[in-house]
């Protein structure tokens, strides 16, 4: 390959010699500002991965007919929808741990939230595995912004963190600019992360209900963010979903959570308009998705289907046919892989990093890996990837890739001790509620939601959603669900007699995944 200043040198003429025509000048100096201006932006293999927070397959690539997102559809029109995406876990801190390993999160020791009252961090080994540590040790230049929310900062290792207010994905883009454009000759990794659509940020003061809603990160009385035009949803016309109850408190809710999502699709445009301007547009793979979904009760925090189905939207500007619909069963554990594979950084075969090793960490990390840190590995190496690459299924939407995946809940809050176990296929779901003897534990903010509060002032026996109050906080031990059927988790079949014989299969399926898997809550199979 042909360096830029060695093709202007031989292009230029000597000083002495006469200039054939003016025109001849003005397109060579034309041509030299075209290739200067690209030389900075000449890296293939770009990847930015962008990632929201809570929120569900609320986008009109997904068939909803209400909310407003032209940006992220663009992006699916001209890519992938994977309309089978999972979370492990419908927690914040456990998920995004996942998605950086590609390992369960009872595997790598993230069981919770990383704040430092709750005090979950990864094992120190898993940073071998580790996508910015493998994708830093594999030539990439890695950046980070928005929301982190993991631990410890060395076993997920970004060489740039950028700032920008996570609610304001715009904002978040301009101050990307830079480092989406810089003049290097090194593919960029980006990890982008937004706030929206969390819940936060105070209550509507202009409601006119008795329990306000919760207005998911947007500004007070109709406000707008700067650079940011607020897209305004009346509560009339959301769609509320199955697990949730057709309420004023919840359609107000909904309609506050719409305008964060739209928010963070403001954010998509403008990166796409950044993309292009620099020319990386078509050298970039974008892939778009939720740490799980949507906060609220039944979604957030559960292993039902409001819980763990996410968006996964995939646009890979090498692949020849695009513009498809997968029905793909894909899983966040996947992801690492998957990027490391687009990156040519994985082995394929022994499903782990080509070449990276711990011992590459850089001299500051590694004394912050000395042996003051009892746990490392939680007693087994970290060789291999629980996910695997599903980079061949973008061109072929009839191509499958897991047939069986699973869940694993164990904490959100350090406080809300709640073990679960998933086993879901394209048939049926088994759920085991390990602590089924304790009241089901909130996460304060969905505990304090106007759309959850509505109901159970009303009383156990109120309706919430498909179940009742008194059903949701108080659950049996197994919940097996006819999927394909009941995709709405409806009815449990699991005391069912003429299920019997599914129920023993999924359990041993799900004994099975433990133990391969080293979980340590296998053991309540014999001591409870």
């Amino acid at each position: 390959m042909i360096s830029v200043p060695l093709l202007l040198a031989s292009r230029v003429r000597p000083p002495n010699r006469p200039s054939r025509s003016l025109f001849f000048s003005s397109t060579l100096i034309a041509i030299t500002a075209v290739l200067l201006g690209g030389q900075a932006n000449s890296a293939e293999k770009n990847i930015i991965f962008f990632i929201t927070d809570d929120e569900s397959p609320t986008l009109g690539c997904y068939g909803d007919k209400v909310a407003k997102t032209p940006a992220i559809d663009k992006i699916a029109a001209d890519g992938v929808v994977f309309r089978n995406a999972f979370a492990t876990t419908a927690s914040c801190s456990a998920s995004r741990s996942v998605v950086m390993s590609g390992l369960h999160n009872h595997r790598n020791g993230q069981y919770g939230h990383q704040h430092h009252f709750h005090k979950f961090l990864t094992f120190e080994d898993v940073g071998r595995l580790s996508l910015p540590n493998v994708l830093n040790a594999s030539g990439y230049r890695t950046g980070h912004i928005g929301k982190y929310h993991v631990g410890p900062e060395h076993v997920y290792h970004y060489q740039t963190y950028l700032r920008g207010n996570p609610r304001n994905a715009v904002e978040m883009v301009e101050n990307a600019r830079e480092f989406i454009t810089a003049d290097d000759e090194r593919p960029f990794f980006l990890y982008f992360a937004t706030a929206d659509p969390h819940r936060g940020g105070g209550v509507d003061r202009t409601s006119s209900l008795d329990l306000p809603p919760d207005l998911f990160g947007n500004k007070p009385n109709r406000g707008s963010f700067p650079g940011v035009t607020e897209v305004f949803y009346d509560p009339a016309n959301v769609p509320v979903p199955a697990f949730l109850s057709d309420t004023p408190e919840t359609r107000e809710e909904l309609a506050q959570y719409y305008q964060s999502v739209s928010r963070v699709d403001a954010g998509i445009a403008k990166l796409v308009e950044v993309l292009k301007a620099a020319d990386l547009y078509d050298k970039t793979l974008i892939v778009f998705t939720s740490d799980h979904g949507m906060a609220f009760s039944g979604g957030k925090t559960t292993v039902y289907e409001g819980g763990l189905r996410v968006p996964m939207v995939v646009r890979d500007p090498y692949q020849s046919r695009r513009g498809l619909q997968s029905e793909a069963l894909i899983s966040h554990i996947d992801i690492t892989p998957t990027l490391l594979d687009f990156a040519g950084a994985l082995d394929t075969k022994k499903n782990a990093p080509k070449t990276y090793d711990a011992t590459n960490l850089t001299d500051a990390n590694e004394k912050a890996r000395k042996p003051q840190f009892e746990n490392r590995d939680g007693g087994k190496p970290f060789n291999t990837y629980h996910g695997r690459s599903w980079l061949s299924v973008l061109g072929n939407p009839d191509a499958k890739h897991w047939e069986t995946i699973f869940a694993s809940h164990t904490f959100h809050e350090i406080q809300m001790y709640y073990p679960m176990r998933v086993v879901r296929d394209d048939s049926y779901k088994l759920i085991w509620n390990i602590a089924s003897g304790l009241p089901y534990p909130f996460a304060s903010d969905l505990w304090a939601a106007s759309s959850w509060q509505a109901q159970y002032r009303k009383g156990l026996d109120a309706p919430y959603g498909q179940r009742t109050v008194g059903q949701y906080i108080h659950r049996p031990k197994f919940e097996l669900y006819d999927i394909r059927n009941d995709p709405n988790e409806t009815t449990n079949l699991a005391d069912s007699p003429g299920h019997a014989d599914v129920l023993s299969r999924y359990q041993e399926k799900l004994k099975a995944f433990q133990k391969e898997m080293d979980d340590p809550w296998i053991m309540k199979w014999d001591y409870e």
